[in-house]
């Protein structure tokens, strides 16, 4: 199903010609993050021979879809950095200190889209602003489109995953270890990863 729009080699015949589909205008609407069934985390490489996984347990956030006239639908998440989790306490102090995210400064990693496109099929592409420690930097996240469904208790549900690579010197998270066979501890490269589920609001009463 195409959320976004997506240009047709023919530019006049898509003028002349362009319809909504009606699958697509019925998810016109705002949609809340349900962070119980949702993960926002990222994978970096460690002392250049493995991965260290984590994720943030407390975000939310919205998504405003328009059905029919998809490139103006926006996202917007804010991500608590103090609920890192990668599984080892001591990392994830130090990741909440000053050599890392200084979450006492800098308590909140923010993201606004600007733009949205479609790739292909069910693929898209979410442009927008990342912020991490008061630093804004322009980020592309690539998402498949899992679909709608309605839960057990009569909620409208979507679905998104996808991912982004960043390199986390850009927005100031420089720190860093030699090791003593040569490389760094940790990874400059750092894939972000996106599983998302959104509920959508009630319709407001006439």
């Amino acid at each position: 199903m195409a959320l976004f729009n997506r240009k047709s080699a023919d530019a006049t015949a898509t003028t002349a010609t362009t319809t909504v589909d009606p699958a697509l205008a019925a998810l016109t609407g705002e949609y809340t993050i349900d962070p119980s069934h949702s993960s926002i985390g990222f994978t970096v490489r460690h002392a250049m021979v493995t991965n260290v996984r984590g994720s943030f347990g407390a975000h939310e956030g919205t998504l405003n879809l328009d059905g029919s006239n998809p490139k103006n639908s926006t996202a917007s998440i804010d991500v608590t950095i103090e609920s890192i989790d990668t599984g080892i306490a001591d990392r994830d102090n130090h990741l909440r200190s000053a050599d890392f995210f200084d979450t006492e400064k800098f308590p909140k990693m923010t993201f606004r889209s600007t733009h949205a496109e479609q790739l292909g099929g069910d693929t898209y592409r979410v442009t927008g602003d990342l912020t991490i420690k008061d630093v804004t930097r322009p980020l592309a996240i690539d998402l498949e489109f899992n679909g709608t469904a309605t839960d057990p208790y009569g909620n409208e549900r979507i679905g998104f995953e996808g991912s982004a690579n960043i390199l986390r010197s850009d927005w100031g998270l420089t720190w860093n270890a030699a090791l003593e066979t040569g490389g760094v501890m940790v990874s400059d490269k750092v894939k972000l990863n996106f599983d998302i589920s959104a509920i959508k609001s009630a319709a407001p009463q006439a």
